[in-house]
């Protein structure tokens, strides 16, 4: 019998309370620590007899953990936390700034490659499962175009985003698609659409006492990456609506390639999810992630990866003759 997988998690918010909902659901995998900036003693884990450190003791815990498992934000966190965890652990990380993978896969790969760790980064479903169904839909239909819708739902990457302006005290983001550019696609029209025409950005504030409201509002609406690019509309309303009105987190998406085979033969392929939390969807991905940065570990394949290099059955927990018996 192999040994379980032993997996930590570094930060437990939302996504670290769902990365560990998931490993609860995996047999081959063990949860040996949550290391978090918060005082350990404050932390409330849904197994209590997990144990939480200091993170900025993780250091010492390298022969302890086979893969670690990063839940900071993409803004602040993972650009200083990704590459110095990936010179100690092998990681996976959900870093979902698109713009910035090149570089962020860069400065993970220089960290990684020369310690001999494996580091899976932008693992999600957006950049994750989403990359991958456009790269099939490209390499299958060369002769189209490629279109990826989200929402409606919150984005943590830009409700994180949000929380991180000056004067907000707590705030949450929607992304919501264009359903008339959605059935165009769907038609096999080959539209020219902007990103403007795709989607819009719904924001829900709660101010700081004190704080200036059309100087967030500016700050919010012309963030680059995040909202310059869309119309996007600010609304600020009280901690108590907030509660009530926006805890849950569903999102959701769907990825189109149009194109054709031969004159005249459109083929159209499609790749929808429907998520009824967002966090928890993102978490079970990278902790399937997480089993194939121990297995490429154990190959002896190091540095930087991506769900573009990952092959598929290294996320099962199934063997490779149980697959191609079961799945083939």
């Amino acid at each position: 019998m192999q040994p379980k997988i032993r997996i930590g998690i570094a930060g437990y918010g939302n996504l670290g309370r769902g990365v560990e909902m998931a490993i609860a659901q995996s047999p081959d995998m063990q949860l040996v620590g949550v290391f978090s900036r918060r005082d350990p003693a404050s932390v409330r884990l849904l197994n209590a007899d997990v144990p939480v450190y200091a993170q900025d003791s993780i250091a010492q815990f390298q022969d302890q953990i086979d893969v670690l498992i990063l839940c900071g934000g993409s803004k602040n966190d993972l650009p200083e936390q990704g590459p110095a965890m990936a010179a100690l652990f092998n990681t996976v990380d959900s870093f979902d700034t698109h713009a910035m993978i090149p570089e962020y896969y860069a400065a993970i790969d220089q960290a990684a490659n020369p310690a001999g760790k494996t580091a899976i980064l932008s693992v999600g479903w957006d950049p994750g499962l989403f990359s991958l169904n456009r790269l099939y839909g490209e390499a299958i239909l060369p002769e189209g175009a490629t279109y990826t819708f989200w929402g409606k739902g919150l984005s943590q990457g830009h409700s994180d985003a949000v929380r991180r302006v000056d004067g907000v005290k707590a705030g949450v983001q929607y992304t919501i698609p264009a359903e008339a550019a959605i059935e165009r696609v769907r038609n096999g029209e080959l539209p020219e659409l902007t990103t403007r025409e795709k989607h819009k950005r719904e924001c829900y504030v709660v101010l700081e006492e004190g704080a200036d409201a059309q100087a967030v509002e500016q700050s919010i609406v012309s963030m680059p990456h995040y909202f310059a690019e869309y119309d996007t509309s600010v609304t600020f309303i009280s901690e108590e609506q907030l509660q009530r009105e926006h805890a849950a987190m569903p999102h959701g998406g769907v990825v189109i390639r149009s194109g054709t085979s031969s004159a005249g033969t459109t083929q159209v392929m499609e790749y929808t999810l429907k998520l009824g939390s967002n966090p928890e969807f993102t978490a079970a991905v990278l902790v399937a992630y997480a089993r194939a940065a121990w297995r490429l570990n154990q190959q002896g394949i190091v540095g930087a990866q991506t769900v573009l290099d990952v092959a598929p059955g290294l996320l099962s927990p199934k063997s490779p003759e149980a697959l191609r018996k079961e799945l083939l």
